[in-house]
């Protein structure tokens, strides 16, 4: 069985959904091999209705983009330029189809394996980090964000109690001033400042 944050060679069975949030439509092609086939994840919901868009500007980080929900549905509500990113190639097709059936033009799309090919800094990053690609994975993308925020930088992360949260907090502390912004049946929407 293929994994979500991999490049295994699964049959292909593309897939339309619909969904309404934060007052617009929007339409999803997923595939085998992805992340939430086929339906909109709750964490990911949570973690988009949380965010407060009044302060999103800029450039913006999605790690582990997947098919590119974050990115598209921010993206047409925020004024600001988004780049996902994501080592799973069918993910990114799927994330160039879902850009144009959603007709945004704010958002492309990177293949990068973590921040492997990122060169810039960003004024967010955002992530609903891979936690079935283990602690290791999800440690580098979220302890390494640092690296490549702004000085006034925010990342923002959704993680389940039962998937670490607790602790993961604890570990983001010693890096970050932390603020969890929501919890909403045991999903922990947090806020990391660099300052």
């Amino acid at each position: 069985m293929g994994q979500y944050f991999s490049n295994d060679d699964l049959k292909s069975n593309i897939q339309k959904y619909e969904v309404d949030i934060l007052g617009n439509h929007y339409s999803f092609y997923t595939d085998n091999g992805v992340f939430s086939k086929g339906k909109l994840d709750f964490g990911t919901r949570v973690l988009i209705e949380t965010i407060p868009l009044n302060i999103l500007k800029g450039n913006i980080l999605d790690v582990g983009c997947g098919y590119g929900v974050i990115d598209i549905i921010l993206g047409k509500l925020v004024d600001a330029t988004f780049l996902g990113i994501d080592v799973n190639r069918r993910a990114l097709h799927l994330a160039e189809m879902n850009k144009k059936e959603n007709r945004v033009d704010n958002v492309s799309f990177l293949e990068s394996d973590c921040y492997q090919n990122i060169k810039d800094k960003y004024d967010f990053i955002i992530t609903n980090p891979p936690i079935r690609a283990g602690k290791k994975v999800v440690y580098e993308i979220v302890m390494n964000a640092k690296n490549y925020l702004k000085e006034k930088g925010s990342l923002f992360i959704v993680v389940r109690k039962e998937q670490g949260a607790k602790s993961m907090i604890r570990d983001l502390e010693e890096i970050y001033n932390v603020q969890v912004l929501d919890k909403i049946k045991n999903f922990f929407v947090i806020k990391c400042d660099l300052d």
